[in-house]
């Protein structure tokens, strides 16, 4: 009982320290936005400078900090979010007829500065280059929109190929020359869109810096994770984005079934 007694009382604390450790990130990120504004942190990007590879490719080392940067940004652009819904909620409420509304009016649009740049805030305030993270993360969300691409790619195929063999069911059955004429054009219409279709699937497959980054991603998390994450920033419930994009994958995988 004792031992019950003190696994519940350690598991209150543990939960408590969370919460009071996430209310002091809170207020510390809140004091930051208040006392760096978007201005002050856009100077100290312009100091930053990087010379991206020609090859395109990416290293763990990178990846890792994309990470390290996505999960900071998550913190920042949460608590922006939060003051700016709660500085358009007081501008409304004066219908910034005030000079209070007024104020309330431009900090609500301070607010949403921080938002649009919380990675950058992130990855400063965690000691990256943020030219050099701008790249990472364009790289990344390239691999991850070209995985997406080529899964809408496998599917739209599949599916022109059940329609091509039904077209040609109907072109072999058919007895008379109007019939054999129609679906003869409907399969010359299929064989130009497959053709289409497979030189989209041949040239997202042919850069090999997309190529490589794909598989160098792939060892962290689902390719297009990364894609789903930069979305969700905007969600207004959580978990939206990742639901939908977990339906979506079914939606295609029934498809080409």
């Amino acid at each position: 009982m004792r031992k019950s007694l003190s696994a519940l009382l350690c598991l209150v604390l543990i939960l408590g320290g969370c919460k009071a450790k996430e209310a002091l990130d809170k207020a510390s990120i809140s004091k930051d936005l208040e006392k760096r504004g978007t201005t002050d942190l856009m100077k100290q990007v312009a100091d930053d400078k990087y010379t991206a590879p020609k090859d395109g490719r990416l290293t763990d080392a990178q990846i890792q900090m994309y990470l390290k940067v996505r999960e900071r940004e998550k913190q920042i652009a949460k608590v922006a979010r939060e003051e700016l819904a709660q500085h358009a909620k007081e501008a409304d409420k004066s219908k910034n007829k005030s000079i209070a509304g007024f104020m309330e009016g431009m900090k609500a649009l301070g607010s949403a500065a921080d938002f649009v740049t919380a990675d950058i805030r992130a990855a400063k305030d965690l000691g990256y280059n943020s030219q050099e993270y701008l790249w990472v993360k364009g790289q990344i969300i390239a691999a991850s929109t070209s995985q997406l691409a080529e899964q809408f790619t496998q599917t739209t195929a599949a599916t022109f190929e059940k329609a091509y063999a039904e077209a040609k069911k109907q072109y072999d059955s058919a007895t008379d020359e109007q019939s054999k004429k129609v679906y003869g054009e409907l399969l010359a219409q299929y064989d130009k869109q497959k053709s289409e279709l497979q030189k989209n699937a041949q040239q997202q497959q042919k850069d090999p810096a997309i190529v490589y980054n794909r598989q160098l991603l792939s060892k962290y998390e689902n390719v297009l994770n990364a894609y789903a994450q930069e979305l969700s920033k905007y969600e207004n419930k959580e978990g939206e984005v990742q639901k939908s994009f977990a339906d979506m994958q079914k939606q295609l995988e029934a498809a080409k079934k």
